[in-house]
């Protein structure tokens, strides 16, 4: 069961470039608007609410780390590449992927000990001491479920789109039955 889930999540994160040029390619000038207002509006939200953005309404009790930094911009890119892809003629779907990478890179990011649950449940030596080091990899997995639901709608993108039969750019699928 284990490896059939590792074998099913590798191919879901196995990424052909030329399925994410089509994919990005079909975005067009609304697309491209869509996934760069849709980045930064994730970039400004989680930033203020994580305080890496200085705010008078918040002040973060712990200094922003290099690692909250890395998963805070790859999340906003991947978020606006996501929402990108919603745009075109792709079936819809795979949104709750999307939402739960979103929240966990708020969770990933934010201040330890400014999370009122978090303190709640362990008390700020806890967050501090279990918490704090575990938001690294809260972040790591935000970004692969993230990349993950990209990836799934890289690949709605490209079969909603091509032919049966055949891969972007116009070659044939293995085992693709070939019609004379």
């Amino acid at each position: 069961m284990v490896r059939r889930l590792r074998e099913r999540l590798a191919d879901g994160l196995s990424v052909p470039i030329d399925e994410i040029r089509v994919a990005l390619g079909r975005f067009g000038p609304r697309g491209w608007l869509v996934a760069g207002s849709t980045g930064f509006a994730t970039l400004v939200v989680i930033g203020l609410t994580a305080a890496i953005i200085d705010s008078p309404l918040f002040v973060r009790m712990t200094p922003v780390r290099s690692q909250d930094y890395v998963i805070w911009l790859a999340s906003a890119v991947l978020v606006g590449l996501i929402a990108g892809t919603f745009v075109g003629p792709a079936p819809g779907g795979h949104g709750r992927k999307a939402v739960s990478g979103g929240v966990l890179s708020v969770l990933a990011v934010g201040c330890p000990i400014c999370n009122k649950l978090v303190v709640l449940l362990l008390g700020v030596s806890g967050a501090l001491t279990i918490f704090g080091p575990a938001q690294l990899y809260l972040g790591a997995l935000s970004v692969v479920l993230l990349a993950w639901t990209f990836r799934l709608r890289v690949r709605a993108v490209v079969q909603a789109c091509s032919l049966p039969g055949l891969r972007p750019g116009g070659k044939e699928r293995p085992g693709a039955i070939s019609e004379p």
